[in-house]
């Protein structure tokens, strides 16, 4: 059978070898093309960039902002909508042409650079996508840094529209964009430029994390309600900040309130949000439950980000986007960078809408970021040196749909009761409501907030390490058992990576897109592995048997 497409960038990837036919995500083979073509003409603006700032020459913050928005457009479950990719790609190679024009030497650029959107685009994509790079090794290698890129841009995009940018990463974002281009570097270049890469993604995740705690204040141990009120609801999904501000802001006096879904829970930690009475709590679970949960939710539901599953058409009236997401035959709410969003429309919706319909109750309990946890260090050493608590494990990362992911539920239960989980991303969705108690008063999930809050996790890890007079961060009592989806995920990983974490077990399946070579260079330099049975890791992590 002829192949339609290839994509093999998240965990669900078809056979975990690749989607051909159509995306396990929804993904439709023509959206996957323009994907591929997005990705192309974004890596050769980036080289026109790149040559720009070689000869000393300033890029401006709209065409970094437009970079890094087009690789966000292209993290799995965000972007389904074909002409709004074609949009980009046009708006992309007519900056480009720009820029091109101030480039004094042409002729050292890349094709990409200089294509001029000629032809047909759908046979063009089919010339630049994955495969088009020959060598397993270097396409493995050239994947897995465009795909920390991608996660690089979420946490870039996120510091954006809170009025936070980093020039350096953005010149790194897109002289690294551009290097996968260049058929002269081989695994030696790419495996430094892998490395580089988790450098940049920790100070993305810095960068975004103090945008957040600059305008939102630093998240705090709170119990989020997980009822729901009298009133008609919107529920805010993804892991836009300042789209839920903007939202509360303006639903104040309307009778409607504001829950959140997913990744957008950690909201609830954070103290600028407890002023406004609307903001009742947490509705639902990790994003692949949508279908069901926005059905019973009977109001408009607005998706900031990924993670976008393909709508029933039951709610698919109800669903709304905005940012880098978009669906085909939802409504999109547009604004730009720096502007104020009307979400009048999704509000309207709302009120005439019923209740939510209750699906579950009580309360749970998060808040564990950096700041919080570091307040609590003395109680933490000394739960340690006492050994009420013996180990940590971090358990971050995303969730998902495939059965696969139900080790991570049943991992935790086993986990021996002097065992602490440090968490953040949806992953924490498959163990945050089970009733594990405390150790001394110290939660046994601690959860530091969305994916991006790994850097929490990190911050964590290296206090510790000072506290406890360690020269090496993995002779900390601390287990890396982590689950991943998308791109997202990917930065997080190479992140670690960067600061030295070894052994770290990644899971529920490798990534479809490293080459057994490159699996073996990441094994044997960083100790990668993957997970087993949750019998046999126990007996590999603590030495029972569970």
């Amino acid at each position: 059978m002829e192949q339609k497409m290839f994509c093999y960038q998240c965990q669900e990837t078809a056979g975990c070898k690749g989607c051909t036919m159509s995306g396990v995500c929804g993904k439709k083979p023509d959206v996957a093309a323009m994907q591929d073509l997005l990705v192309y003409v974004t890596k050769g603006i980036s080289a026109v960039t790149t040559a720009l700032r070689q000869e000393g020459k300033q890029i401006s913050a709209e065409i970094n902002h437009l970079i890094t928005l087009n690789l966000f457009t292209t993290i799995t479950n965000v972007n389904f909508d074909k002409e709004s990719i074609v949009s980009q790609i046009r708006a992309t190679l007519t900056e480009k042409e720009i820029l091109l024009d101030q480039v004094a030497n042409l002729s050292a650029l890349p094709e990409a650079a200089k294509w001029n959107a000629s032809g047909n685009w759908e046979e063009k994509a089919e010339t630049v996508g994955v495969l088009s790079t020959e060598n397993e090794d270097l396409r493995s290698l050239r994947e897995l840094i465009t795909y920390g890129l991608k996660g690089l841009s979420a946490y870039s995009k996120h510091a954006n529209v809170l009025l936070k940018d980093d020039e350096e990463i953005d010149a790194f974002l897109q002289k690294t964009l551009a290097a996968t281009l260049d058929d002269s570097l081989g695994m030696e270049d790419l495996i430094a430029l892998t490395m580089e890469t988790g450098k940049y993604g920790v100070s993305a995740m810095a960068m975004l994390d103090k945008a957040n705690t600059d305008r939102y204040g630093n998240p705090e141990i709170t119990k989020v309600n997980l009822g729901v009120g009298k009133n008609p609801g919107i529920l805010i999904s993804g892991h836009d900040l300042r789209d839920l501000e903007m939202l509360l802001e303006q639903t104040q006096g309307t009778g409607v309130d504001v829950y959140t879904h997913s990744e957008m829970l950690p909201a609830h930690y954070y103290p600028f949000f407890k002023k406004y009475p609307n903001f009742i709590g947490n509705y639902g679970n990790a994003w692949w439950k949508q279908k069901e949960e926005f059905e019973s939710f009977h109001g408009p539901i607005l998706m900031t980000t990924n993670c976008i599953v393909p709508p029933k058409d039951t709610y698919k009236d109800r669903l709304y986007t905005t940012g880098a997401a978009s669906y085909p035959g939802c409504t999109h709410i547009p604004g730009e960078i720096g502007e104020q969003k009307d979400f009048s429309e999704i509000i309207e919706h709302a009120k005439k809408c019923t209740a939510p319909a209750e699906i579950e109750t009580g309360e749970i309990i998060g808040g564990f970021a950096h700041a919080q946890v570091l307040a609590l260090a003395d109680q933490v050493v000394e739960a340690v040196k006492s050994g009420a608590v013996k180990k940590f494990v971090v358990m971050a990362g995303c969730d998902g749909r495939a059965k696969s992911h139900d080790y991570y539920t049943e991992f935790a239960k086993a986990l021996p009761q002097d065992t602490v989980i440090l968490t953040a991303g949806c992953a924490k969705y498959k163990y945050n409501k089970l009733p594990l108690g405390d150790i001394n008063g110290i939660p046994r999930v601690l959860d530091a907030g969305q994916c991006n809050d790994s850097y929490s996790l990190a911050v964590i890890a290296l206090k510790l390490k000072e506290v406890f007079g360690l020269n090496d961060i993995n002779d900390l009592p601390i287990i890396y058992n982590i689950a991943w989806y998308e791109q997202k995920a990917v930065i997080v990983l190479l992140a670690l990576l960067y600061l030295g974490v070894k052994n770290i077990h990644l899971g529920p399946t490798l990534p479809a897109f490293l080459s057994p070579n490159v699996a073996k260079v990441l094994v044997e330099n960083f100790g990668i592995a993957g997970i087993g049975t949750v019998k046999d890791d126990m007996k590999l992590f603590f030495g029972i048997n569970a």
